[in-house]
């Protein structure tokens, strides 16, 4: 048997293009590696399952021997790769084995980063990066400091996932505070009128927001926690979940001699600098790009799969909407290029809110939008407007 096409992490990413990749070849020897427990589920659904009543268990649409046998794929589940031969191509796992490849794909995904707290509690902050950590989370939900179910959450960091996870908290009746540094929600994203629409939105189900504001620490007072912020004042919680960004996996890339800035360096074939080594997914950073949505990594898992069978394809990115999961307030977003000249033309009544980044020079051209309420039905139309992302 030829050596195996590697693939390293069993997330949307690697699956995907383990799906693409036996489309095109029926006989590719596929091994894929996974550091967990190797079952399929969606990450993107963890923010919002606790409205959809969802378990850790019940998230998981199919098995790892489900996955093996549609796949044709040896699926080494709970395995970690522990170093990176390049010039021989051969892997060492976490199981003492030893494994040679033909081609080696590295798709682990991205951590949430950490803050420096302090406090007698600063352990108990929780983030929800993978299907094992919803769980805890959802555990912590039911069993809070005090013993009862948790009633007041506090979320560190408005972004996407921040407010994500405000909403979803709200379908559980629980009370969530939010906190950021910037100086509204989804600062990076929306223009200041939606953020006000979003923050409005969820504060009318019971959400907080503070803004301009971090957490230095968090501490166990009375059977609760306490969170010192930044300007000295105090919030008292049950429960602190972090959800201040993602950093790129890159460590594996490195120990493998791979150039590495936000992400894993690649080129539109997805190649990083040491020959038959890819990267693609969350970990990727695709011409200066770090896109940690589905959407271009399922345009990586076509591209790569070809490259991969034999047929050299280098990834494109059309303009790509993202959905924000906040049901309280529908919100589509397909930000402009990073530096873009132009400003913000926000249309807005109250059932819709238009927003257009436009160059003043091209004002019939837009480079980005946000749409809420129910302007989100004008996402494809606008987004064929849009130029490619890549």
């Amino acid at each position: 048997m030829s050596d195996p096409v590697v693939i390293v992490g069993s997330g949307l990413a690697g699956y995907n293009l383990a799906r693409e990749l036996r489309k095109l070849n029926a006989d590719v020897h596929l091994v894929v590696v996974s550091r967990d427990h190797a079952g399929f589920y969606s990450k993107p659904m963890l923010s919002n399952a606790l409205a959809g009543k969802k378990t850790a268990a019940t998230l998981v649409m199919k098995s790892v021997d489900k996955m093996a046998d549609e796949l044709k794929a040896q699926v080494l589940a709970n395995t970690e790769v522990t170093a990176i031969d390049a010039a021989s191509r051969t892997l060492t796992l976490s199981n003492g084995q030893s494994l040679v490849y033909r081609d080696l794909v590295l798709a682990p995904g991205a951590d949430q980063i950490r803050l420096p707290l302090q406090g007698n509690a600063a352990d108990t902050v929780l983030s929800v990066n993978d299907l094992a950590d919803f769980a805890r989370f959802a555990e912590a939900l039911d069993a809070g400091p005090a013993g009862g179910p948790v009633q007041r959450v506090t979320i560190l960091g408005a972004g996407l996932i921040g407010c994500e996870f405000a909403n979803d908290l709200l379908a559980r009746q629980i009370t969530p505070t939010v906190l950021d540094v910037a100086d509204r929600a989804l600062s990076r994203l929306l223009p200041p009128e939606a953020s006000a629409r979003l923050q409005a939105k969820l504060e009318a189900g019971g959400a907080c927001f503070k803004f301009g504001l971090g957490a230095q620490a968090v501490d166990k007072v009375d059977g609760a926690l306490r969170v010192t912020l930044s300007d000295g004042s105090t919030l008292d919680t049950d429960l602190v979940l972090s959800a201040i960004g993602l950093t790129p996996r890159t460590g594996l890339a490195q120990q493998a001699g791979a150039a590495v800035g936000r992400g894993v360096k690649v080129n539109r074939e997805l190649a990083t600098s040491v020959p038959h080594i890819y990267a693609m997914g969350d970990c990727a950073e695709v011409d200066g790009l770090v896109l940690p949505y589905v959407m271009p990594l399922m345009a990586q898992a076509r591209a790569l799969a070809a490259t991969l069978n034999g047929s050299p394809t280098a990834v494109a990115y059309p303009a790509m909407p993202v959905t924000v999961k906040t049901p309280a307030w529908p919100t589509v977003v397909c930000p402009p290029p990073a530096g873009a000249t132009g400003s913000w033309q926000v249309t807005q009544d109250d059932e819709s809110l238009t927003a257009l980044f436009v160059n003043p020079a091209q004002p019939d051209a837009p480079l980005g939008f946000g749409l809420q309420g129910k302007a989100v039905a004008q996402r494809q139309a606008l987004a064929s407007k849009l130029a490619p992302w890549l």
